[in-house]
């Protein structure tokens, strides 16, 4: 199952609303200057654009670098229209588009590989749900190379290593053991990435401002799974079952059957840990 899919990542997108950490945020927004320039890493489609503008910031110009073209054309017209439809004005332009009467915000999305663009000197990096799909050195060289002499790293929902559902299944730790070993098992990849930043940050020469958790919680209400989380967690399934479809787990197939009963019956909880990190290199 494709993490770049279109659906799956508008669908997450309430999911992460609510994992975002508010106190690192808030020490993001307090750092900035006016109209600063903004990078992003991977932003998929795109949805990072109108979270800033609901933070009050208002970049001069935000780029944008996905490697996925589907993607880069998706964010282009969809976060446009988006913003029309919330009162804004909305200019094409050739690689995205301008927001606000005069122009004032312009918007790009590039294809591109993010972690190796080159020279950006941008007052703030995003790279959100990024930074544990790729190698810690290549993330850091990248962040060095597109960072300002005063700029910030922002790299909110990066994953630490817990996967939890529930309810329990006897299955539950040797089904979470094979997804981690999955993960850790592909080239520059590390399924305990927020801790081991911290301690990078840490001994690092620059900064680590701010850090805190931003766990996915998805979890049935009275009247059902809000938004697309239905199909999000159906996702997730998806993932662990690939992790585990070439690994002898005990328990596996009662485990995927279970979960996805669960699911349907709309009574299957799922959270992530993961971290919200802010540093200035």
């Amino acid at each position: 199952m494709d993490h770049a899919q279109v659906r799956y990542l508008e669908a997450k997108r309430t999911v992460d609303e609510r994992a975002l950490n508010r106190r690192v945020r808030d020490a993001l927004v307090d750092r900035l200057p006016d109209a600063p320039s903004v990078v992003e890493f991977a932003p998929g489609t795109g949805v990072t654009i109108p979270r800033l503008l609901d933070w009050g910031l208002e970049p001069s110009h935000y780029v944008g670098i996905e490697q996925d073209r589907e993607l880069v054309e998706y964010a282009r017209e969809t976060r446009r229209t988006d913003l029309e439809e919330r009162g804004y004005t909305g200019t094409r332009t050739d690689d995205g588009f301008a927001v606000g009467p005069d122009g004032s915000v312009e918007v790009e999305f590039v294809v591109g590989d993010a972690t190796t663009a080159g020279d950006r000197d941008a007052d703030l990096v995003i790279a959100q749900a990024f930074a544990d799909l790729v190698a810690h050195d290549v993330l850091l060289d990248a962040l060095d190379r597109a960072v300002g002499p005063a700029g910030l790293a922002y790299l909110p929902i990066t994953f630490d290593g817990t996967t939890l559902f529930q309810p329990d299944h006897p299955a539950d730790d040797r089904i979470e053991r094979a997804y981690h070993d999955s993960i850790a098992g592909r080239p520059g990849r590390d399924p305990r990435t927020g801790r081991h930043l911290l301690e990078r940050f840490r001994a690092a020469d620059g900064e680590l401002l701010a850090a805190g958790s931003s766990d996915w919680i998805v979890r049935p209400r009275a009247d059902g799974y809000p938004a697309d989380e239905r199909y999000f967690l159906k996702c997730i399934l998806g993932f662990v079952a690939d992790a585990v479809a070439d690994r002898p787990v005990d328990g596996a197939q009662d485990w995927l059957a279970t979960r996805r009963r669960q699911l349907a019956d709309g009574a299957l909880t799922y959270v992530a840990h993961q971290y919200d990190l802010l540093y200035a290199p």
